[in-house]
């Protein structure tokens, strides 16, 4: 508790902590929680991070700053990812990236097997967005 108060104080945030949409726990930490508590249930770093979980949101609501005390994604990741040997603090935006990558993948496939037509999406400047709200909201030209 201590180490987290020192963290806020120093003008710093608890990483792994907040969304940008979400007001609860993030429900993709959920999952690798239960993961970890399955799986790995005595692996130091997992018994640290799950200590934390605990002790944060607590923290985080006293401290009256943050719009969630809820851990994200990131607060799980990092534990299964350096169980499993993927060490490279770098490495993890990759992984993002990949399962991006495969939604979009699944997407197209879709459309493919649809028949749908090619996506070429229109590319928006901010002056188009300006215009479009002065003209209240109706299509983009």
């Amino acid at each position: 508790k201590k180490f987290l108060w020192d963290t806020l104080k120093s003008g710093q945030v608890i990483p792994g902590y907040g969304h940008a949409v979400l007001r609860k726990t993030d429900p993709r930490y959920v999952s690798q929680m239960e993961f970890c508590m399955k799986n790995l249930p005595d692996y130091p770093l997992f018994k640290l991070v799950n200590l934390i979980y605990k002790v944060a949101p607590g923290v985080l609501m006293e401290h009256g700053k943050a719009k969630n005390p809820w851990p994200n994604v990131d607060a799980q990741s990092g534990v299964i990812q350096w169980y499993y040997g993927v060490v490279e603090y770098d490495f993890y935006t990759v992984l993002f990236g990949i399962g991006r990558a495969l939604g979009v993948l699944a997407n197209i496939t879709w459309d493919r097997a649809l028949g749908y037509a090619i996506e070429r999406p229109k590319s928006v400047t901010t002056d188009m967005l300006e215009k479009w709200a002065a003209e209240g909201g109706r299509k983009l030209s």
